[in-house]
């Protein structure tokens, strides 16, 4: 059955994505076809599309999980790409998580399972 989800997200600009996504968030840029991107961190693929409308990155975001959160948060600590209102934090759903703004207006989640650590 299902093996794996990417997240599809709107890109505003294909050269700002790639230097954002590889030297601000650690990515690996794979790939473009005509405004298509094709990212990877860790087994984690990002695809992104080209747009010219500012609005769809406004609404778009993606939760990646991961391990060692508060580590990966200091490594975008130094980046300053956190979401005004994404401080790491633990939530009522078990997560310790932070949120960050990409260069055109995505929100990605980072979080981990602390259900067990409790």
């Amino acid at each position: 059955m299902f093996q794996a989800a990417v997240p599809f997200l709107a890109s505003l600009n294909t050269e700002r994505t790639i230097k954002f996504y590889t030297e601000k968030l650690g990515f690996t840029f794979h790939s473009e076809w005509d405004g298509y991107l094709i990212f990877s961190r860790d087994g984690i693929d990002l695809h992104f599309w080209s747009t010219d409308n500012p609005e769809y990155p406004k609404n778009t975001g993606c939760y990646i999980n991961v391990t060692e959160v508060d580590q990966l948060y200091q490594e975008y600590k130094i980046q300053n790409v956190f979401h005004p209102e994404g401080a790491i934090k633990d939530m009522p759903w078990e997560m310790r998580q932070f949120s960050i703004l990409d260069n055109n207006g995505n929100i990605i989640h980072f979080g981990e399972n602390i259900s067990e650590k409790s």
